[in-house]
Parts: structure tokens; C-alpha cells; sequence
């Protein structure tokens, strides 16, 4: 059947004006309400008022507008079956319902927002012709987001009506809407504590995602996977990121667990820098005053971890840089952009995917972190700190570290924070040239790194994530030549610590912050 009346009422109105006239110089008849009709009125198209359809006067201050039979009774009515109710309401059939709803979220995230005009922004009468529609999508189609019109208006133009696919498809995307948007006012309201404060942690968590694209498969080949992508995720995340590549095989499981942790970690610096990560650690990270000069010491402070990894970059990707990343096997590269030259020659290379954030997160930047356990997630905010940390420590030792040490274990402490518990991170200036990762015990992650560094282990200086919790670890890093150290102290055994180094006239420099990461 042809679309014949439509109601529109919306509260984003990116591109209502441009829908609407397409709607009614096909014929199709329009009803709308409130701020919607005010703004159609105004571009000087015809429409009717949902008060002067119903018969029944907005009142409250438009609280109850759209609340009335005629209005649910003309989108839930099943054709044939329904027209002897239709003629006793002295309604008509609604074919297309175009429906957004209150702001509420950018509403609630304004810290100039009181409590009352947050409530006043919880949307009633939207969601329910949204869900009347979207459960009688068999015959209705229902448009929550300005992104859809073009393909609404090209299949009407085409057939009078959408198909049956669509409409369904339409009707599952607006249920999510009302999802989230009921999952966010849960969220706000059981935030509150009793006297007003907000909590970090509300009582009823509900994460809307939505999936992105199915992956070939999860860790293994045996497991299915698929990426799923917050509604609200940030620019610069992951989720936004684009790929500019030229093809090949599409980002895997591990690829997008490992781009995230790069991701996670280039962020840090504020002079250029490079990240190379395999299976979510850090392997080579460097910092410099040229991308290409980052990137060529972060690979060779491990070019054997290197190959097959992944690769953050904190700058647009130049020419010469890229001509470097070519030189070795990369699975991804991910940076804020991509110059030109840049992308032609790093598409020449076979399944190497490129990734463009576009915006970008700072070091500082806050959220919740999630991680799924049995029947649960254990929550968290972001690990968000890091950089000061040392040079406000507490130098614990006789021999203060000198300004290069300092400089130096700044850079290795906030590498340090993205590798996984027990962390030990060798370096020498802005390059790490050593990393212990994932053991059980500290003293055997300091054997770790001393072995990757080699003889680049004299002279550099190390960040241990958490406390020592004997003096053999700090041992065995003045045996490799390590002449300072920052952790976080805290052990019970502090003081043989501090004796451990002062014997083998190390400095060190307490943080007082830990950076697990499990």
C-alpha cells in the first residue's frame, strides 16, 4: 500500500524540512506537533496540527499532545480488520511515523543542567508512537533517525512504500533507540544518592551497543566473533575509527584487541610518538621530536616482537614515516590521519590494514572500563594517570636520580602502565629497550627485560607497575647495569628494598600510584 499520512515529530530536525517537502510533493499527507509543525510551517510546507487532527488542545505545557487514540489508534490499526474502530475514533490510518526524542542524554551530561529540566526531558509520548509503530511494522514504517530518510524517501519514490525489510529492519533500530534512551534514564536516576550527589556507579547498568560488522572469527577459529560499538563512543576511540586502506582481510579479533591497547598507549605522549604492540603488550615504544625517527627506535628496541604487530602512531602518517613502516610485515597501523603519499604507498602493501582515528583522546581522558566475569563485569573508572608521577615522587635513596634518569624513567613509568601485571619496562631516554610482561613473579619479569635488552640494559633505567616485594629484583637489575628505578612503593619490605639499591648505588624514586593491569 502507498504512504498516505504521515506523522512527524521530532526533536533533532537535521534535515526535516528537505524530508518533509519530498513527502508532501508526493501527496503524502503530513501531521505534526508542536516545535515540528512550528518549523515546517516556517519553510512554508502544508502539514496539520496533531491537536487539530485529535480534536484535544496540547496541554501541560505540551506534556500530553500526542497521547490520544486517534493518534496510536491510526499507527497500530491492522488494515481491514480495525476500520469499523478507525470510523468510531474519527481516525485515519498513520502509514509513517518519523520520531526522535527529547535530548536527554546531552541534556543530563550538561553540568549547568538542575534536576528538573533533566526530568523534563524524558520523553513520553515520543517513545510510544515510536514503539507503536515499530510493533506494527508490518504495516508502518517508523524513521527515529535523520540518517535513514534518503533511504525511506528512495524506496517511496520508487514504490509508493517501503518493503517489508525495511520496515523490519526500521523496527529492531527503533526499539534499540528507546532501549538506550530508557537504559540512560535508569542510569541517571539510580545515580543519585540521597543527597543529590551523582555516583560514579548507578545501580541498573544497561550498555547499548550496537554491532559494527561480524568478525571471521574470535581469538581461535573455532570461536565466532563479532564487534560491537557503543552508541555514544567518543571520537578518537576505536569505534570511530575508520579504515582507509585498499582491502585485504578484514580486522580480526586479536587485531582490534591489540589496536586498542596501542591505541591506549600512544596517547601518552605529547612529543611524536610510536607504539608497536603484540598480543596486547608493548614491545618497542619511543617518543621523539620526528614520527619517523619514533617509529624506527620503537621497532628496533625489538624488531623481532615487531614483525606481524601492530602499530599506533600519535601524528599524521608522512611519507617518510610510511616508507619505514614498509620496510617490515605489520598487521595494522592506526594514527590520527594519513597524508596522501602516505596512503599510496602503504596500500601497495598486502593486507595491511589502516586505521584513522580522525579525533583524539588524551592521556587524561575519563570513562568506565568493563571487564566480563561469570554472570557479571566487574566496572571500573579508566586507569587516567600517570604522567607526573614520577617527577613528584618521593626519591627514597642516597643518589637522587640525575635530570636524563628523571626524563627517563617519566617515559619508562607511563609505558609501564599499559603492560600487563607483573610490568617491568627497561629504557634509555624515550625508547624502551627492554619489557617483562605477565609473569608471576616480579624478579622473573626483571630477568626478562634485562635478557630483550641485552647490553643496552647498562645505563638505562626501569619502572616496575607495582611495589618489589623482596630486594632480589631490584639485585638483579643493578647486576644488568640498571642505574635507576621508579615503582610504587609499599611493600613491608620497603627498607631492604632501598638498602638493595643503595648498595649498588642505584636511585630510586617511590610513586605511591600503582598500575596494575590484568
Amino acid at each position: 500500500m502507498a504512504i498516505r499520512t504521515a506523522l512527524v515529530s521530532v526533536s533533532d530536525k537535521s534535515g526535516l524540512v528537505p524530508f518533509t517537502r519530498a513527502l508532501v510533493e508526493r501527496g503524502v499527507r503530513v501531521l505534526s506537533s508542536g516545535g515540528t509543525a512550528k518549523a515546517l510551517s516556517a519553510a512554508g510546507l502544508a502539514v496539520e496540527t496533531v491537536e487539530s487532527y485529535t480534536g484535544s488542545p496540547e496541554v501541560m505545557d505540551g506534556r500530553v499532545k500526542t497521547l490520544h487514540p486517534r493518534v496510536h489508534g491510526g499507527i497500530l490499526s491492522r488494515g481491514p480488520r480495525d476500520a469499523g474502530d478507525l470510523d468510531r475514533l474519527g481516525a485515519r490510518e498513520i502509514d509513517l511515523v518519523v520520531v526522535n526524542l527529547y535530548p536527554f542524554e546531552r541534556v543530563a551530561a550538561d553540568p549547568a543542567s538542575s534536576h528538573e529540566h533533566i526530568i523534563e526531558n524524558i520523553d513520553i509520548g515520543g517513545p510510544s508512537m515510536v514503539r507503536s509503530a515499530a510493533k506494527n511494522h508490518a504495516r508502518v514504517t517508523i524513521v527515529c533517525d535523520p540518517a535513514d530518510y534518503a533511504r525511506v524517501l528512495d524506496e517511496i519514490t520508487r514504490a509508493g512504500d517501503t518493503t517489508p525489510a525495511t520496515r523490519a529492519d526500521l523496527a529492531a533500530k527503533a526499539y534499540a533507540h528507546t532501549a538506550a534512551y530508557d537504559a540512560a534514564i535508569s542510569g541517571y536516576l539510580s545515580a543519585r544518592e540521597a543527597d543529590g550527589s551523582k555516583s560514579r556507579f548507578p545501580r541498573y547498568l544497561t550498555l547499548p551497543f550496537e554491532r559494527a560488522y561480524g568478525l571471521r572469527y574470535g581469538e581461535n577459529p573455532h570461536q565466532a566473533g563479532a564487534f560491537y560499538v557503543e552508541r555514544v563512543a567518543p571520537p578518537g576511540s576505536l569505534a570511530r575509527a575508520e579504515s582507509v586502506g585498499a582491502g585485504g582481510k578484514e580486522l580480526s579479533f586479536n587485531n582490534l584487541v591489540d589496536v586498542d591497547a596501542a591505541l591506549d598507549a600512544v596517547r601518552e605522549f605529547d612529543r611524536p610518538a610510536a607504539v608497536v604492540v603484540k598480543h596486547t603488550n608493548p614491545c618497542g615504544v619511543s617518543s621523539s621530536g620526528a614520527l619517523v625517527e619514533a617509529y624506527r627506535a620503537a621497532r628496533e628496541a625489538d624488531p623481532v616482537s615487531a614483525f606481524g604487530g601492530i602499530v599506533a602512531l600519535n601524528r599524521e602518517v608522512d611519507e617518510a614515516t610510511a616508507r619505514v613502516l614498509s620496510e617490515t610485515f605489520l598487521e595494522c597501523v592506526v594514527a590520527p590521519s594519513f597524508a596522501p603519499a602516505a596512503l599510496e604507498l602503504l596500500r601497495t602493501k598486502k593486507n595491511l590494514r589502516l586505521l584513522e582515528t580522525r579525533g583524539w583522546l588524551g592521556p587524561e581522558h575519563t570513562g568506565l572500563t568493563y571487564k566480563r566475569v561469570g554472570g557479571g563485569l566487574v566496572v571500573q573508572d579508566r586507569d587516567a594517570t600517570a604522567a607526573g608521577e614520577v617527577t613528584r615522587g618521593k626519591v627514597v635513596t642516597k643518589r637522587a636520580p640525575s635530570a636524563a634518569e628523571l626524563s627517563s624513567l617519566e617515559f619508562a613509568w607511563r609505558v609501564c602502565k599499559h603492560v600487563k601485571s607483573n610490568a617491568i619496562v627497561l629504557a634509555q631516554g624515550e625508547v624502551t629497550v627492554g619489557v617483562g610482561a605477565g609473569q608471576m613473579s616480579r624478579v622473573i619479569s626483571v630477568q626478562i627485560a634485562c635478557e630483550k635488552a641485552g647490553e643496552k640494559s647498562r645505563g638505562s633505567v626501569l619502572a616496575s607497575d607495582a611495589f618489589f616485594p623482596f630486594p632480589d629484583g631490584v639485585e638483579a637489575a643493578a647486576r644488568a647495569g640498571i642505574t635507576a628505578v621508579a615503582q610504587p612503593g609499599g611493600s613491608v619490605k620497603d627498607a631492604e628494598v632501598i638498602a638493595a639499591a643503595d648498595a649498588a648505588g642505584l636511585a630510586m624514586v617511590l610513586t605511591g600510584v600503582r598500575h596494575f593491569r590484568h
